[in-house]
């Protein structure tokens, strides 16, 4: 729940600053100046830029969310039993030993978006976090009908 609270509270923060510096672009368009009109132009496109960016965020992560929740009704979630450092980090090897089983899980069943959903969780494990998220949004397509 943390993670979710955290998550609204910077996305507001971040739409806030979407408005502070979409108000200055529309300033330095007023101004008449040819060179401040660019900036200004720049100022106002990069508000509905990021805007697009935190919109695919909240929509990839509010999938992973709905699939994580059915995982976990069918009982098919993977049960966190890594090893773990003094500090608490995942111990490499015991997050490697794990991912070699999920990826050959998810060779034999390339059509299973359960398998690839855990293979995305055995990416992050390992610290691997743009695999992790081709993997979950490859489960998001299979789960969703789609060809990844």
């Amino acid at each position: 729940m943390g993670g979710k609270i955290t998550y609204f509270f910077l996305a507001t923060v971040l739409v806030l600053v979407f408005g502070v510096v979409a108000m200055e672009g529309v300033l330095l368009l007023l101004t008449g100046e040819p060179a401040a009109m660019g900036m200004g132009a720049v100022a106002f496109l990069l508000p509905c830029v990021g805007a697009w960016f935190l919109w695919q965020n909240t929509r990839f992560a509010r999938r992973a969310h709905r699939l994580a929740a059915e995982l976990e009704a069918e009982g098919g979630l993977p049960v966190d039993d890594l090893a773990r450092t003094p500090g608490g980090r995942i111990d490499r090897d015991s997050a490697d030993e794990v991912f070699a089983r999920r990826k050959a899980e998810t060779e034999d069943s390339p059509e299973d978006w359960r398998c690839w959903f855990r293979l995305a969780v055995a990416y992050h494990d390992a610290r691997d976090t743009p695999r992790a998220r081709k993997a979950m949004q490859r489960a998001i397509a299979l789960h969703e009908g789609r060809t990844a």
